[in-house]
């Protein structure tokens, strides 16, 4: 008896081209268009039961994603669905990343989405059409390490999206399948192009789904209303107080643009200080540091870190990795001292250990 998959399809190349590979392989595939955000008054008409094999997505009002999932899908010849996740979304992700900067931390929204809205949620609509696995196209490999625990490994070539993954479980990494994560993303375009997909040629979508004019003080003005802090100080390292900012969650560590602050020289921010409304101004070498802390902490391959453990650190997605000692502390959490020092660790972000290419585990930068 075929296995059974279901390909989360965000009509995008890459999750078009995992379910062709998926049908290629054998497995009996089933595309879910996941429905996780909405602008306020838009038409949203179709539910669960509503957007089934046959019927045009563009009447439910879910926009070009589920349009050109459904167009993919007819052309491999797999059902379609498109699914309301829009409360799970808001639950898990908007909340939690209004709750975050509202704590002066600047969180990834992506992590927190993959484990409990692209996953969980996705994998328990999956069983109850009775399937096995559940897909996804993330540049990553799923492995099983020789200590019987499940990891994401780098994918083979080129772009890679393990940072984005660190927190899934291991129950969910044992019904995943990862097919494009073999490959380089020129070659999955290649194979797009010659089965004649209609999203062969489409971008990859940069911006965060639910902010996309990157507007993210008005978006958190909506969100948030009167819970947010209103203008404050910009302080020096020494607290000599330099001038008025517009609200902290407009400023990240690291910054240097749209301060407005004439100090004759870069500057930039070192530091949210939610408790008193400051934003820390200063130089570039007042960035860098060679210890963080993280809770919050995710183990993938490995169980614990019962003792001291040397692993590459990645602070933020685009980072390269930094070697450094990972000692976990009496509470739980994780203090990582680097090799050498690392510039602008942001409170929020995600901390992430390899080893080998593979995900020990990670966890949320403190």
């Amino acid at each position: 008896m075929r296995k059974k998959v279901v390909v989360g399809m965000s009509g995008g190349v890459d999750s078009s081209v995992a379910a062709y590979l998926l049908k290629e392989a054998g497995y009996e595939v089933i595309g879910i268009t996941m429905q996780m955000w909405r602008e306020e008054g838009e038409a949203f008409a179709a539910a669960d039961t509503g957007n089934r094999e046959g019927e045009e997505p563009a009447e439910s009002g879910f926009g070009t994603a589920a349009q050109d999932a459904k167009k993919v899908a007819d052309l491999l010849g797999i059902p379609h669905y498109t699914m309301d996740f829009t409360k799970e979304f808001k639950r898990s992700v908007v909340d939690y990343f209004v709750e975050e900067y509202l704590c002066g931390r600047t969180p990834n929204p992506c992590n927190v989405c993959n484990r409990y809205v692209k996953w969980e949620a996705l994998l328990m609509r999956g069983r109850a059409l009775g399937a096995d696995y559940i897909a996804t196209g993330h540049y990553a490999r799923i492995e099983k390490l020789p200590n019987g625990r499940y990891t994401v490994k780098n994918a083979a070539a080129g772009k890679d999206q393990t940072y984005a993954l660190y927190n899934l479980t291991q129950e969910q990494l044992a019904h995943t399948l990862m097919p494009v994560g073999s490959y380089a993303k020129e070659k999955i375009r290649e194979m797009a192009k010659q089965l004649a997909l209609p999203v062969a040629a489409k971008p990859d979508s940069q911006d965060i789904c639910f902010i996309p004019d990157g507007d993210y003080g008005a978006f958190l003005q909506r969100e948030a209303g009167g819970r947010l802090a209103g203008a404050g100080s910009f302080v020096g390292t020494d607290g000599t107080v330099l001038g008025e900012h517009r609200g902290i969650v407009h400023y990240t560590i690291g910054q240097r643009k749209g301060l407005q602050l004439a100090m004759g020289k870069p500057v930039f921010v070192t530091a949210i200080r939610p408790k008193t409304n400051e934003v820390v101004i200063g130089k570039n070498e007042d960035l860098y540091t060679d210890t963080l802390f993280c809770d919050r902490i995710n183990y993938m391959g490995a169980a614990d870190f019962a003792e001291s453990v040397r692993a590459k650190i990645k602070i933020r997605y685009a980072h390269a990795g930094t070697m450094g000692v990972l000692e976990k502390q009496a509470d739980g959490r994780i203090k990582c001292t680097f090799d050498v020092p690392v510039r602008a660790v942001t409170p929020g972000q995600a901390a992430v250990f390899y080893q080998d290419d593979y995900v020990l585990g990670g966890g949320t930068i403190l």
